[in-house]
């Protein structure tokens, strides 16, 4: 793709807009969001991603197209993966549902910063030491493993909010959705603030393994941006949206494992294809392995996304048939496992 530094400026001023007007019109005056406020900015956001990718697929030729639309329903997927461990924190935070939109507008803020610093080093790295395509599948292995073994510790209480409540006067009190308070004359940090370290600490742990699974599924930074970017606009909206279906999707860590794992197999292929290790067939290209194409990538990863979807609705639908029938019969009810 041949992108001028003006389309890159364009994007990113185009970006920034879109963020400020989120939080101007939608997010500075306190509100719960309704269903079909959130619905219809959804729609939106999810057509305009659309639109953009068949744009590219025109002027740029299909194979970009696709590594565009593979590439932004990875990262769809992983940031709805984000949004249930915002969903553990703020709720670990007993943050008021008319100040989560807040919270999740600087926490989308905060990933896209911390995405867009990764696109750089992966791009300049990737430019530089065809190398790293190995060490980029190698992290997707161990990443796949991690989302099989679940997220872990408490997000709440990450190293970032010990910190800061070592180093910082904090009350347990909220005032409003106000990042610092005054009592008694002292200014002291309110839980809003501690809420969106929580949730910045945790945009740097997914931002991880965000970048080098599409620098799986393409080399080109500008779509690795744009992909980001779309996938994150209107996830704010996708969380009031879908609510407590979050809670249903007990098996998408599992389909995120395999996609992963899936994209990490593809790096390491392809890092056979350019190598240049000097201990790997001495330092020659393998070219008898097979590259994986871009349309097989978007149909493995649009097919697992389906199946781990339809999965947890299944077995939740189930699980709660079999509570109801026990309750009838006076039976125990044991509840199902989060397999998050």
């Amino acid at each position: 793709m041949n992108i001028t530094p003006t389309i890159w400026l364009i994007t990113i001023a185009v970006t920034i807009a879109f963020f400020a007007y989120e939080f101007f019109a939608h997010v500075r005056k306190p509100h719960e969001p309704t269903v079909g406020e959130s619905a219809r900015w959804s729609a939106f956001y999810i057509g305009l991603a659309l639109l953009f990718g068949v744009g590219i697929g025109v002027v740029s030729g299909w194979t970009y197209g696709g590594e565009y639309f593979a590439g932004y329903l990875t990262e769809k997927a992983l940031s709805i993966d984000n949004l249930f461990v915002f969903l553990i924190v703020m709720a670990a935070f007993s943050v008021p549902k008319a100040y989560q939109q807040k919270v999740l507008m600087f926490g989308i803020i905060i990933a896209l910063i911390m995405r867009g610093g990764f696109i750089a080093v992966g791009a300049a790295l990737i430019e530089n030491f065809s190398w790293v395509f190995y060490l980029f599948g190698a992290l997707l292995f161990v990443l796949a493993y991690m989302q099989v073994k679940g997220h872990g510790g408490d997000p709440a209480n990450n190293l970032f909010v010990r910190v800061a409540r070592r180093v910082l006067p904090v009350t347990d009190k909220f005032d409003g959705d106000k990042l610092t308070t005054k009592i008694n004359g002292k200014r002291f940090v309110t839980p809003m603030l501690l809420t969106i370290i929580a949730i910045g600490f945790i945009d740097l742990v997914f931002a991880i393994d965000s970048i080098p699974a599409i620098y799986g599924l393409t080399s080109e930074a500008y779509i690795v941006f744009t992909a980001n970017a779309f996938a994150l606009m209107g996830l704010r909206q996708l969380f009031f949206l879908i609510g407590g279906l979050l809670e249903r999707l007990v098996y998408l860590s599992q389909g995120l494992a395999v996609i992963l794992g899936f994209i990490g197999l593809k790096l390491v292929f392809h890092a056979l294809h350019v190598n240049e290790v000097p201990f790997i067939n001495g330092g020659e290209p393998i070219l008898w392995v097979p590259e994986i194409p871009i349309w097989f990538s978007l149909v493995f990863i649009g097919a697992t996304v389906a199946v781990a979807t339809i999965a947890s609705l299944a077995k939740t639908r189930n699980d709660a048939a079999k509570a109801d029938r026990a309750q009838v019969d006076g039976q125990p009810i044991t509840k199902a496992k989060d397999s998050h």
